[in-house]
């Protein structure tokens, strides 16, 4: 197959250069420096060599003569003097020297050795003989050429097909009678509006005077951009940019020049058929401005070495965790690399976001996804609950979050202060992980108030001597002598349980203390629970001594049914019986409970 010659075949293509290298494999070879980027690094649009992308692929021919038997055919050709002649020559698959198949449209041309496609003779109007050829990949073609052994057709159609031969649409038609084959206007013109419509036009045809019959030869040439108004700006024309794109070519043949003539003359009919010695289709690997070249990737197919962060066949998306802004095609002015999104390394996938890449004036739009090392939000950029900063270490390095390691009595919630490390700490608690009490509080088995003030004196002292009523031994007498407990003390009593002092607090003519309750042994019609509750106290009992408590010890109590001053709680007196705790009474209270079950509780 001849490389034609480019710029006279096509005066009016746009922005390629010419056709002078035969395949696109030739381009696989590399050379510094990179042309997608400048001397500084810095990224540019690149894109393949423009190539005919039709060398050495296989064009499927729906027909092709001597493959079932040889046959015969006839050529016009013209002597010295404008002289014509005929000379007929037989067709036959199964001879090398008389074969004519499709793959002579594809190969190495010789001028003086031409090789030829050629259909079946007998070819006539409505029927179609078509040549399909698959580029492979997705190709910005710029033209396609047929150099034609017969005489040129009468009508003829190009078509692509962007989906690998899914789906066909037409690229162009030539008839001398558009209306009638094709049902076009001929030469219509073409405005923004209907840039990626197939026009028809009969300018194949041979500028022939009348008297003169075509030879064989001749070229149709179909210049994918010329005539369309927006090829001068094709960087920002999606609609050229969609209109070139193209996985496969096809041609088809409609109808032969001067049929209704052969039809008539018998002695011609040997001449119906179509013959072309040359198929190129002109184009650069599509690769949206993001690579140089194509290459064959582990499975053969033809991809593009994608460059700019970009991936696909087309580099037509950005490769994974390159997802700051959206992919956009490369321009002459700016390459619109993708970018890595800022995940301070602990994160290896992303998405994108469009909200927030406006909000951001169209900077940034990644968010990364499964924060690592103990980090979180948008960036990974702080760590995650129950860590803090280590200010130390750069936010970047694995170890930049340290746990809040929280006390879990001491602390008030598990997250701390993300700067200093500072855990929420519970009344009476300090520390930065809240591990210890306060100055001036002391430890308690409470959960809830794990550290309780020191009071300044004893609960009972907190009336002075001075202070005490001058009747105090008469008032208290009922409650004097000896403290024991015995099955007779538990029966008289509405409740017993034991308690822990945990802290007490005057309020008006009551004291209020805070008690835990650590075991219920008699219940009493207020349902008391074990935890922490309020024990209210007279005053008056307290600064008599009677009943005599201080903070941290535990007691026995038993006492009656006694409502609270206005709030939920047990009430003690001067009659209630409060023995400070011993650990060998729990059996004994046990064996009470076990009698009164029993009806051995006799109320007096």
């Amino acid at each position: 197959m001849m490389i034609v010659d480019c710029a006279a075949v096509l005066l009016g293509v746009l922005l390629l250069t010419p056709l002078c290298r035969p395949s696109v494999e030739a381009l696989a070879s590399s050379s510094p420096p990179d042309p997608c980027y400048d001397e500084n690094g810095q990224a540019r649009r690149c894109i393949p060599d423009f190539v005919n992308a039709a060398f050495g692929r296989e064009v499927h021919a729906s027909s092709t003569c001597g493959q079932k038997t040889p046959s015969r055919y006839c050529l016009g050709t013209e002597r010295g003097g404008g002289e014509r002649s005929r000379e007929c020559r037989m067709c036959d698959a199964s001879d090398p020297k008389r074969r004519h198949p499709a793959s002579h449209l594809t190969d190495l041309h010789n001028p003086h050795n031409l090789t030829c496609w050629q259909s079946e003779n007998g070819i006539r109007y409505p029927q179609n003989v078509t040549l399909t050829l698959s580029l492979g990949k997705k190709f910005e073609v710029t033209y396609v050429s047929a150099q034609f052994c017969s005489i040129r057709p009468d009508s003829m159609a190009i078509f692509k097909s962007m989906d690998y031969g899914k789906t066909w649409v037409p690229f162009q038609y030539y008839s001398s009678q558009c209306r009638k084959v094709y049902n076009k206007p001929n030469r219509a013109s073409i405005t923004k509006q209907n840039e990626q419509e197939a026009v028809c036009t009969d300018a194949h045809q041979q500028q022939q005077p009348h008297h003169q019959q075509p030879v064989s030869g001749g070229l149709v040439a179909f210049s994918t951009l010329d005539g369309r108004p927006s090829a001068h700006d094709f960087d920002n024309s999606p609609v050229l940019q969609d209109w070139v794109t193209a996985t496969d070519i096809r041609i088809t043949f409609s109808r032969l020049h001067g049929e209704e003539r052969k039809a008539e003359a018998e002695d011609e009919d040997d001449s119906h058929f179509y013959a072309v010695s040359d198929l190129q289709v002109g184009g650069r690997c599509k690769c949206n401005g993001h690579a140089s070249r194509c290459v064959r990737d582990r499975t053969g197919e033809l991809v593009c070495e994608c460059k700019h962060n970009t991936a696909g066949p087309e580099c037509d998306r950005c490769k994974p965790f390159h997802y700051d802004r959206p992919w956009q095609r490369a321009t002459a002015r700016e390459a619109n690399e993708c970018v890595a999104c800022n995940c301070n390394l602990h994160a290896r996938r992303c998405r994108f976001n469009m909200e927030l890449y406006k909000l951001s004036g169209r900077k940034s739009g990644g968010v990364c996804l499964n924060c690592r090392h103990n980090t979180a939000g948008r960036h990974c950029h702080y760590c995650k609950e129950g860590y803090y900063r280590d200010m130390s270490k750069p936010i970047t390095h694995r170890k930049a979050c340290k746990a809040c390691d929280c006390h879990p009595v001491g602390a008030a919630g598990k997250t701390c202060n993300q700067t200093t490390g500072q855990c929420p700490c519970k009344d009476g608690v300090t520390g930065i992980t809240c591990n210890r009490c306060a100055k001036g509080y002391q430890q308690s088995r409470s959960p809830i108030a794990p550290c309780i003030k020191i009071p300044s004196a004893p609960p009972t002292t907190t009336a002075s001597i001075t202070e005490q009523p001058a009747d105090c031994d008469s008032y208290c007498k009922a409650s004097k002598g000896k403290l024991k407990i015995n099955m007779k003390k538990y029966c008289k009593k509405d409740y017993a349980v034991q308690v822990h002092i945990l802290k007490s607090d005057k309020a008006g003519e009551w004291w209020k203390f805070t008690v835990n309750i650590v075991s219920v042994y008699k219940q009493s019609e207020n349902r008391i629970r074990r935890g922490d509750q309020l024990l209210w106290v007279r005053a008056k009992d307290v600064a008599c001594k009677c009943p005599k408590m201080k903070t941290g010890k535990k007691y026995l109590l038993l006492g009656n049914n006694e409502d609270a001053p206005g709030q939920s709680g047990m009430v003690a007196d001067k009659g209630s019986l409060v023995i400070q705790w011993r650990d060998t009474w729990a059996r004994r209270l046990r064996k009470f409970q076990q009698r009164e079950k029993k009806g051995k509780c006799k109320k007096p």
